[in-house]
């Protein structure tokens, strides 16, 4: 901070010591015509002191952003001619604006990125690809202040050197211009008439070549990646989607529903994993557990403690029941109503147009399709340790038929991963019977929560009766005398854990394999490669869900699909960037935790200048009355401010609680407009409301609170 202000009173004392001697008065047309007789003079008894004072000057002015650049230009052609003087102008004043950039760096970019982190993040992540390319267009053009040009850039993070090699090309053709007109310098009356209408207008033309170079660099890139191919003269679809998970179902949903002509690809259970395997299965189990554990703790809502009686086997059944009570807002004819033709099969692409489908009844179908989106969606990642093939395991895809066949629950259920999958599942089976161990190889179970709510986490699934072991590594899987271990290590020493079953919950992996990807060279890491509008190495195939990441959410697929459908299909009249701002998650273990925007860990990490502000539930007149009072609303907000940075909320309900900060920051609404808002009484909404009173309360402002209470007790008399 000292350095800083010293910087701020050096560039205040040499910005006010050149107004204070007049200087400003000599970087004038008129006082430059009245000093070149007296510069000619020095130039021709020193000149390479001329020079480099001169050089200097310039420097000096371009970097603290004071008048006179302009006329330092033409003096430069006044005073060494045309090439000498285009060459000193040139570096002179790109190394200036350099200074500049460097000093806006060092005191703004700090500063803003801590009152605006979201934006500055956006502007960092469109300057990284292509913030050469504005700022070279920026320079060409005139029009716009150098010297805000600076100032501006260097709260963004382009880097020192682009900053300095495209300003040292783009601002070339405009110093040429000046430079040669002040060779000319008796003729020039005002600076006006140097960048005539005609002149700027060519500016501006030249400010719009790159977009047009670009556009056309688009057109042989996009030939030289279609170059192997023949495209159809005309095609069967707008649009073929592979994958039927939720981000299929949203694609062709809306493709469909500005009557393109589109069809659905999927080989298995309509849904994808969210309905069949993962969302609604996992939901339905976790009640059942919650409810059992409610009669054991019957005490806590006036009635007797009491063993739950249930059959494992009618709880699994019940499972099943939910995933096709449901299965129809996914179905095959639901679809085929709403205008998509929905084909069961195997997709895979042929060439960027064409697409060859195994049926399921047998034979082949081949289709073309202008726009191709691939919603393949993601497996469940099984570690390769060494015995597990052969002793077998159990994934959160596969469990839901095998313990389906089950007259009683795992007696010894081992659950490898502690992140969200892992510790519902291993909660629900603890408090359905099974003895449960959780293994996680970090030091604490839900990794991407701050540690307050990893803890709070870890201590409700012990209150379920789940054995946890954190920082423990997974060896290897052995069967002995018909038992199974698994050997994991611990402060270097391996320990044997007998178990029944197996659950594998250490994460999900893309599904990229058999669907031409690789034929065709799509760029694969782990996920799909797009840029920001979906788009994969080919613009007509785009990708969406958990294929794509960045979070494997089914709301996010959801909406990704609606990207891939709307630039699928307009992408050549408008197209959208995908939207990840303000993207909530919900862990469903009992208290739920929700969770949207940036936590404390995240916003230590950034640096942000950041409150907490809490509510905690036992105030909750709700909470109190459902015996449900553990758990807290945790906002983030900027030091003073009541724009909502992120919120986490751990409850029962928590998942949709979180909706309404959702809304607020999906909108720029801050918590003084949640206060504002009537919540009805008495619900669990109402913590929403508090946390929001909370923060208002802590920012009361006491000097008009102190004149109201002396007001009030004059009136009393």
């Amino acid at each position: 901070m000292i350095k800083k202000l010293l910087l701020i009173v050096i560039a205040a004392a040499a910005i006010g010591a050149f107004f204070h001697f007049n200087l400003h008065q000599l970087l004038t047309l008129d006082g430059l015509k009245g000093s070149m007789d007296q510069f000619d003079q020095y130039k021709a008894q020193s000149p390479l002191l001329v020079i480099g004072g001169f050089f200097l000057l310039y420097v000096v002015v371009t970097a603290l952003s004071l008048p006179g650049a302009a006329i330092l230009t033409l003096a430069a052609g006044a005073l060494f001619g045309l090439v000498e003087g285009l060459l000193v102008a040139s570096f002179a004043s790109t190394v200036g604006a350099t200074f500049a950039f460097l000093v806006s760096r060092y005191l703004l970019r700090d500063t803003i990125k801590q009152r605006f982190p979201e934006r500055l993040d956006a502007i960092d992540a469109g300057v990284e690809k292509e913030g050469g390319f504005y700022l070279f267009t920026l320079r060409l053009v005139p029009v716009f202040p150098f010297f805000l040009i600076n100032l501006l850039m260097g709260v963004t993070a382009i880097k020192s050197w682009t900053f300095y090699w495209v300003s040292q090309v783009g601002m070339l053709a405009g110093t040429f211009v000046f430079v040669n007109a002040g060779t000319q310098l008796a003729q020039i009356e005002s600076l006006s008439g140097i960048l005539s209408l005609d002149l700027i207008l060519s500016f501006a033309l030249l400010g719009v070549f790159p977009f047009i170079a670009k556009g056309i660099l688009n057109v042989f890139k996009k030939r030289r990646v279609y170059k192997n191919y023949t495209k159809p003269k005309k095609f069967d679809r707008n649009m073929i989607v592979i994958g039927a998970g939720a981000g299929g179902l949203v694609t062709s949903y809306i493709a469909a529903a500005v009557k393109a002509k589109v069809t659905l690809i999927e080989a298995g259970e309509m849904g994808g994993d969210c309905l069949n395997y993962g969302c609604v299965p996992s939901k339905a189990v976790i009640k059942s557990a919650k409810i059992a554990e409610q009669i054991r703790n019957g005490e806590h809502y006036g009635l007797e403690n009491a063993t739950p009686q249930f059959s494992f086997k009618k709880v699994m059944a019940r499972v099943h029941k939910v995933i096709a009570d449901v299965a129809p807002h996914d179905s095959v004819e639901r679809y085929t109503n709403l205008g998509v033709d929905v084909v069961k099969g195997y997709g895979k692409l042929l060439d960027p147009w064409t697409v060859e489908i195994k049926l399921n009844d047998g034979g082949t179908q081949t289709l073309t399709a202008r726009t191709i989106v691939i919603a393949t969606g993601a497996r469940p990642f099984v570690p390769p340790l060494p015995g597990i093939e052969e002793t077998g395991y159990v994934t959160s895809d596969t469990l839901w038929t095998k313990f389906a066949e089950l007259e009683e629950a795992p007696k010894k259920l081992v659950v490898l991963g502690g992140g969200p999958i892992g510790c519902e599942l291993a909660q629900s089976f603890a408090r359905l019977g099974s003895s449960v161990t959780q293994i996680e190889m970090s030091e604490r179970i839900m990794i991407k929560e701050d540690l307050e709510v990893s803890t709070f986490a870890h201590e409700a699934l012990i209150e379920s009766g789940v054995n946890i072991l954190t920082s423990h590594q997974a060896l290897r899987c052995e069967e002995r005398d018909s038992k199974k271990f698994i050997v994991v290590k611990h402060n270097d020493t391996e320990i044997d854990i007998e178990y029944d079953e197996l659950l594998c919950a250490v994460g999900r992996s893309a599904r990229l394999k058999g669907y031409g990807l690789e034929e065709l060279g799509i760029e694969t890491n782990r996920t799909v490669v797009t840029n920001e509008y979906l788009e994969t190495l080919y613009p007509n195939i785009f990708a969406a869900g958990d294929i794509v990441g960045p979070y494997q959410f089914t709301h996010v697929a959801a909406h990704q699909g609606w990207y891939a459908a709307v630039n699928g299909l307009f992408g050549n009249l408008k197209k959208f960037k995908v939207d990840y701002r303000v993207i909530p998650w919900t862990t469903f273990i009992d208290p739920e935790v929700a969770r949207v925007g940036l936590n404390e860990q995240d916003a230590i990490d950034k640096g942000i200048d950041y409150e907490i502000t809490r509510f905690e539930f036992e105030e909750l007149d709700r909470a109190i009355t459902d015996s449900a009072t553990k758990g807290f609303i945790k906002v983030i907000t900027p030091k003073g401010k009541d724009k909502i940075l992120g919120v986490t909320v751990v409850s029962e309900h928590a998942g949709d609680l979180i909706a309404e900060f959702v809304l607020a920051m999906k909108h720029g609404l801050g918590l003084n407009k949640i206060l504002g808002t009537i919540h009805s009484y008495p619900t669990w909404a109402e913590g929403n409301k508090y946390a929001a009173g909370e923060w208002k309360r802590a920012h009361a402002p006491e000097k008009v609170l102190n004149m109201l209470e002396k007001y009030h007790t004059w009136r009393r008399g």
